[in-house]
């Protein structure tokens, strides 16, 4: 084994309701494993019944973390893009809330820039992109019972659903 086989690397995307991001990003080969959770906002260890009032500043976040050897941040981002609706402003489908944002948290210049081109990408192509870009903060994790939330139920994302946009 080499030692770039034991490097992994972190993003967080947030689109809607964390379970339906975290649904599409978990099954892509190469994430190791997701987490959701919360980032963004003032209060330190936020609970989900206060995230879910807005007043938080919190968004609904999933963590991603992966083995850059087997997938890449822009093949997550694509998938990130193709699976909302980025051009919604103040949430997502029926979820409406600051909570709810599309937001890409950025952890280096690196993952900026990427997303910084795939947005010029969509904006090219005629869409009025509502995602946010900004710097990675404290992420916390989310309660237990959010966790696998659609593998726990059986069911599948209500507002995530799988769109093709990039054809290169």
């Amino acid at each position: 084994m080499t030692q770039n086989s034991f490097h992994k690397e972190t993003a967080y995307f947030a689109s809607g309701c964390f379970w339906g991001t975290k649904y599409h990003l978990e099954k892509v080969k190469g994430v190791e494993y997701t987490h959701v959770g919360y980032m963004g906002g003032t209060v330190n260890n936020p609970s989900y019944p206060e995230v879910k009032t807005g007043t938080t500043g919190h968004v609904e976040t999933v963590e991603v973390i992966f083995d850059p050897a087997q997938t890449s941040f822009e093949q997550l981002l694509r998938l990130y893009f193709e699976t909302h609706d980025f051009t919604q402003v103040g949430g997502q489908g029926p979820d409406i809330g600051s909570q709810y944002r599309s937001v890409i948290f950025y952890c280096n210049e690196e993952q900026k820039e990427i997303a910084e081109r795939y947005i010029g990408k969509l904006f090219g192509m005629g869409f009025k992109v509502a995602t946010a870009l900004e710097p990675a903060e404290k992420f916390w994790i989310g309660e237990d019972y959010h966790q696998h939330y659609y593998d726990k139920k059986g069911e599948t994302p209500y507002c995530h659903i799988y769109r093709k946009i990039f054809n290169d």
